[in-house]
């Protein structure tokens, strides 16, 4: 039976988009709940840095190697591992009794998540083709959408259900019992191995793997670090080693390549123009699209008083129109390609300018009121970007390397995500620290807010969001692009065939 007919494959995708919300769910759940942990561990700046940092930064490490390492022996081997670490470091996290040892958890659970998610693209691209791959990629943009929007309400309802002190223990320790009961699933569903992994011996590029990780940690570790109060500049000289290690990675690659050794990226990834180009739109999309949420989360509870829940409901209307319509570009993207992420970018954009002049001059409900609206539509354009920009990405990729190019793809995402928050929260802070007000920025959480700081943290909002805007339209222009090079292609291979019809009928008479 091919892997295209595989019974189980609907079963095993439900399996891989459960644990991928959970493993991406814990980028953003986390942020609603520092207060608490700050409150109940005693936890320093330093310390809070490094419990959201740290998760960020052991992510981004492993998703290629991950990738790789599923390719090559099994992905449902590493889906499962990957799995009972994350089971095992929630429970950790949410039983802890110090900050330090929940950062260090935190850094653990990183890890476990990156393990998993490489493996999740591979399976798509594994059991599905044609229709039926966009539609599964649909379903996997809805969790990304999801995951990323409707953590502020989902951390906040589990503050609320289990109380400020100890809420905190349960936006971990709610993974424990949902990943025991995939834990069977997935073993018993995913696919066990690639048909087409390679025969014999197989041989894992361990130092190219290595390089990868280090240039990725260095190169992701400022941004991580960048909150926009009072950031050390010195962390700007990580980029250095982080360039060095990425030029050795690239030297190591090609002396591979020359000797007849697999790489660890595969050179046909990097000259294939979809797979490339998709990479580079989906590194400035959420570069564009994640930094909002926080920045958003920032204004509603500093500058409104919103409680959590609340903050986290103005939010969902970009979770729920993102989740629909990313199963629209899911099923257009087959017919429409690379203008639905056009279409797409575009509405993203419009939602965006539409709710920078909101932040910008209506606050108080109303305002929140209006910036749902305009997020909503931006959300609406968000699902017809992310799931048919991977499908897209990777339409020609050989189901043998899907793995390391799913981590490819995932480790742009994750570098773009870190910069794009970095960039926003730094644009954030720095107007409302220059309007004098500096530590209110965290301690304006609840109650009536008054109205000259609720202006200022408008204003900061408006700002973070064009940041926000200006790397949308960079991922627009990305695409547009890749668009008239695939319109100036078909019609060059238009051209050429009513050329040669021409010359046959000519021959002929």
């Amino acid at each position: 039976m091919s892997d295209q007919q595989d019974p189980n494959r609907w079963r095993a995708l439900a399996v891989c988009l459960a644990v991928g919300f959970m493993t991406l769910l814990d980028v953003s759940i986390v942020n609603v709940a520092l207060p608490s942990i700050e409150g109940s561990l005693g936890a320093g700046s330093s310390e809070v840095q490094w419990i959201v940092a740290g998760y960020a930064l052991a992510f981004g490490l492993v998703l290629v190697p991950a990738g790789r390492i599923g390719d090559l022996y099994s992905r449902r081997l590493m889906f499962v591992i990957g799995l009972a670490g994350f089971v095992l470091t929630s429970a950790g996290a949410g039983l802890v009794q110090s900050a330090t040892a929940l950062a260090l958890v935190r850094l653990a659970q990183g890890i476990t998540a990156g393990l998993v998610n490489p493996q999740v693209l591979a399976v798509i691209q594994q059991l599905f083709t044609g229709a039926e791959r966009g539609r599964a990629f649909g379903a996997f943009g809805t969790t990304i959408g999801l995951s990323t929007a409707v953590g502020p309400l989902l951390g906040g309802a589990i503050l609320a259900v289990f109380g400020e002190e100890n809420g905190w223990r349960g936006v971990f320790l709610v993974n424990v019992p949902i990943g025991l009961v995939l834990l069977p699933l997935a073993w018993r569903w995913l696919p066990r191995a690639a048909k087409d992994r390679p025969a014999g011996r197989v041989h894992l590029d361990v130092v190219g793997l290595v390089l990868l990780a280090a240039a990725t940690v260095f190169g992701m570790l400022p941004f991580v670090l960048t909150t926009g109060q009072g950031d050390s500049p010195a962390r700007w000289f990580f980029l250095v080693p982080g360039a060095l290690l990425l030029v050795a990675f690239v030297l190591w690659e090609r002396r591979q390549g020359r000797q007849g050794r697999e790489p660890v990226v595969d050179g046909e990834l990097v000259r294939t123009p979809s797979f490339s180009v998709g990479a580079l739109v989906g590194i400035a999309y959420f570069a564009g699209f994640t930094g909002i949420f926080l920045v958003v989360t920032l204004y509603l509870q500093s500058g409104l008083g919103f409680a959590p829940w609340q903050a986290g409901l103005v939010q969902t209307p970009f979770a729920v129109l993102s989740g629909l319509f990313a199963q629209i570009g899911g099923r257009q993207v087959a017919r429409r390609g690379r203008g639905v992420v056009v279409v797409g970018l575009v509405v993203v954009a419009a939602g965006l300018a539409a709710a920078d002049l909101v932040a910008a001059s209506v606050q108080g409900t109303g305002g929140a009121v209006a910036l749902s609206a305009c997020l909503a539509v931006a959300g609406a354009g968000s699902g017809l970007v992310i799931s048919p920009n991977q499908t897209l990405a990777l339409a020609d990729v050989p189901p043998r390397v899907a793995g390391v190019a799913g981590g490819v793809l995932q480790t742009g995402q994750r570098v773009g995500s870190a910069v794009g928050v970095a960039a926003t929260t730094a644009i954030f802070f720095s107007t409302v620290v220059g309007a004098g007000l500096g530590g209110k920025a965290r301690a304006a959480g609840s109650g009536d807010v008054p109205a000259a700081v609720q202006e200022v943290f408008g204003k900061a909002l408006s700002h973070g969001l064009r940041v926000s805007l200006g790397l949308v339209l960079l991922a627009l222009v990305l695409a547009v692009v890749d668009l008239r090079r695939r319109v100036g292609h078909q019609h060059g291979a238009h051209d050429a065939s009513v050329a040669k019809h021409r010359v046959e009928r000519a021959g002929v008479e």
